[in-house]
Order: structure tokens, then C-alpha cells, then sequence
């Protein structure tokens, strides 16, 4: 009975998994089918003819759309946004395993943009920056307000890996002599990279397709979603499909880059022990 109620479950829960797996991927795979449209092919099935005609026009100069400066300009940014995110949440996590004035208070101001819809904070942010004086720019403006999105997560995971982490180990360096940077150097942050790996793929995947936060804030210079989102108003080819299929290719590659890093250290640590 125990095994026929095991098996009924398994099933119901692999069923449930598949039409998640199906709601989550559908759209995406009609993009991936449709880029592969014939020279003549439309935005519609069927297909006319398969090829690779739209992604050799992606390096074409368009009427209408610049891919290549719009990936770059998010492809800086999440970088920018990754090495801030990481350093910032690293520092806040260190600061945060000891108690002082005014903790609470920084903690709750940290993560309150996590409630505040995004699109006010594009709002407020790019109004501040006309009322001052400032041009918004992708790489002033945008940096912030990407900010208000990634820093919170960054730093809540840091929150979690250092509530896990055993003060034990630098009490044991330090017992054998070490300074405060050698413990942190050659114990902490040997241990706590492959989070710190997580929480910088975290800052660039939210950077990178962030739109309602760069709605208002990237000033005259479109990052790549808006450039997509511009595009669907006014491209009738499946170019804009070949785009989409390109730059959820460069996302997995990212994230599979990502976890191959994280595996490696885990197995150089796994040696080491």
C-alpha cells in the first residue's frame, strides 16, 4: 500500500514538473523554432524554409535597431553591476556577523527596494538626476537602479552563508599565528567563494535583462531589452526571434560558465580537505 501511494505521488509530482518545465519553456521554444525561419518567413507558423539567414543578418547593419552597441552597453553594466554587488555584499556580510548601532535600521533600508515597484524607482531615480542637473545614463542613472534590485538579494545571500559559517576555522588559523587578513585570505575566502560566484551571477543575470528599472534611468542609449522591447513595435522579420535566441544562448553559457567555476572549487576544496 505504502509503495502504490509512493509511486502515485512520483507521478503526480513528475506530471505537475512537466507542465511547469512546459509553461516555462514553451514560449521559449516557438522563439527558438521561428529564428530558423527561411529568407521568405514571417513571425508566424508555419515555417517557410529553415535557415540561418537571420542570424547572418543580426551582424547586417538594420534599419531599425542597433544590436551590437545595445549588448554591449548591457554587457558592461552587468559587469559593473557584478563586481559592485559582490564586493558590497561581501563587506555587508562581514560587517553584519557582529551587532551595533544602527543594524536594523541599515538592514531594513538595504532590502526595502525589494517591495517598491521597480518602475517608481526608475521614476525617482531618473527625476533626481533632471531636477540636478545630470543627463540619466546607462552607466550613472541605470547603474543605481540596478542596484536597488541586485544589492538586496546579494546581500542576503551573503547573510545566509555567513549564519552557516563556523567562526571555529578562524579561531583555528589564528591560533597558528595568523593575521586578520591571512585568516580571511587563505581561510574565509577560499571557503565562501563559490557563494561569492553565485551572488556575482546573480547581480549580471538580474543587470542583464532588467527593464522596468532602466526604463527611466538609461537616458539617450538604449541597453539591449529596451532595445528588444523598441523592436517589437516596428520589426516584421524573424530577426528580432534570432536575437532572442542568441541572447538566451549567451545566458545559459553564463550560467553554465558560472556553475562549471563553482564545481571546480568545490572539488579543489574537496582535494585540499
Amino acid at each position: 500500500m505504502n509503495h502504490e501511494k509512493r509511486t502515485f505521488e512520483f507521478y503526480v509530482l513528475a506530471a505537475f514538473f512537466l507542465v511547469f518545465v512546459l509553461f516555462l519553456y514553451g514560449p521559449l521554444s516557438a522563439i527558438l523554432i521561428l529564428s530558423f525561419q527561411g529568407p521568405d518567413g514571417g513571425l508566424t507558423f508555419p515555417l517557410n524554409g529553415v535557415s540561418l539567414h537571420w542570424f547572418y543578418n543580426l551582424f547586417e547593419k538594420q534599419a531599425v535597431g542597433d544590436f551590437g552597441a545595445s549588448f554591449r552597453r548591457s554587457f558592461t553594466l552587468g559587469l559593473m553591476v557584478m563586481v559592485v554587488t559582490v564586493v558590497v555584499s561581501l563587506l555587508a556580510g562581514l560587517a553584519f556577523r557582529r551587532r551595533f548601532r544602527g543594524s536594523t535600521v541599515l538592514f531594513y533600508a538595504t532590502v526595502a527596494s525589494l517591495v517598491v515597484p521597480s518602475i517608481i524607482i526608475s521614476l525617482g531615480i531618473g527625476v533626481v538626476f533632471q531636477q540636478g542637473g545630470l543627463k540619466p545614463a546607462w552607466y550613472s542613472s541605470a547603474f543605481g537602479a540596478h542596484l536597488t534590485w541586485t544589492l538586496p538579494f546579494g546581500v542576503l545571500i551573503m547573510f545566509a552563508v555567513f549564519n552557516r559559517f563556523s567562526p571555529a576555522y578562524e579561531e583555528a588559523a589564528r591560533d597558528l599565528g595568523a593575521t586578520s587578513w591571512q585568516t580571511f585570505r587563505h581561510v574565509v575566502l577560499p571557503m565562501i567563494s563559490p557563494s561569492l560566484i553565485g551572488v556575482g551571477l546573480f547581480g549580471f543575470t538580474l543587470s542583464y535583462d532588467e527593464f522596468a528599472r532602466t526604463l527611466m534611468t538609461s537616458g539617450s542609449y538604449n541597453t539591449l531589452p529596451l532595445e528588444i522591447y523598441g523592436m517589437t513595435t516596428n520589426v516584421t522579420t524573424p530577426v528580432l526571434y534570432a536575437l532572442g535566441t542568441v541572447t538566451t544562448l549567451f545566458s545559459f553559457t553564463i550560467i553554465l560558465v558560472a556553475l562549471g567555476i563553482m564545481l571546480m572549487l568545490r572539488r579543489r576544496q574537496a582535494k585540499i580537505s
